[in-house]
């Protein structure tokens, strides 16, 4: 998962936006700090949970990071209450399918699913908190779909 975010970093630029599904341990945060790495961002990219919104500038002259986490959120107007930059920045927001819409013309959703099993029981017994310590994303394969929607993403 890092190193596909590592990866994603090289096609992203101020106003990407891009929506992370999955299940708790499913690897958001992982992928999200290997975008931080690639845009060359400061860290640490850690889960913004209890924070709601992390901003990580740029280290390097390019665009900053902000890291959003919606998944204690009601709807798409607490979201805009957090006045992130969604223009000048590549904003990545964990569990914010159905609450960006109107938010910007283009976006990527990221999928990722993990096989289910021994790893699924582990995730139910740890605290949300506790998953960042947890090693449920370690050599264990997943699943990831990403598409583009809006003109930025249409080729």
């Amino acid at each position: 998962m890092h190193a596909l975010g590592v990866e994603l970093a090289g096609m992203l630029a101020a106003g990407d936006l891009l929506v992370l599904t999955g299940p708790l341990g499913a690897g958001k945060t992982t992928l999200t700090r290997g975008i931080g790495e690639g845009l060359g961002v400061r860290g640490p990219v850690t889960s913004p949970t209890f924070v709601l919104a992390r901003s990580h500038p740029s280290l390097v002259g390019g665009s900053p990071l902000v890291h959003v986490d919606a998944y204690r959120l009601g709807s798409a107007v607490e979201l805009d209450d957090l006045d992130i930059d969604f223009a000048g920045s590549v904003v990545v927001v964990e569990w914010g399918g159905g609450m960006l819409d109107g938010v910007a013309e283009s976006w990527l959703e990221v999928d990722i699913v993990r096989p289910t099993g021994a790893a699924d029981t582990a995730a139910d017994e740890l605290a949300e908190a506790d998953l960042e310590e947890a090693d449920l994303d370690a050599d264990e394969p997943r699943a990831v779909t990403v598409t583009g929607f809006g003109p930025r993403w249409a080729a």
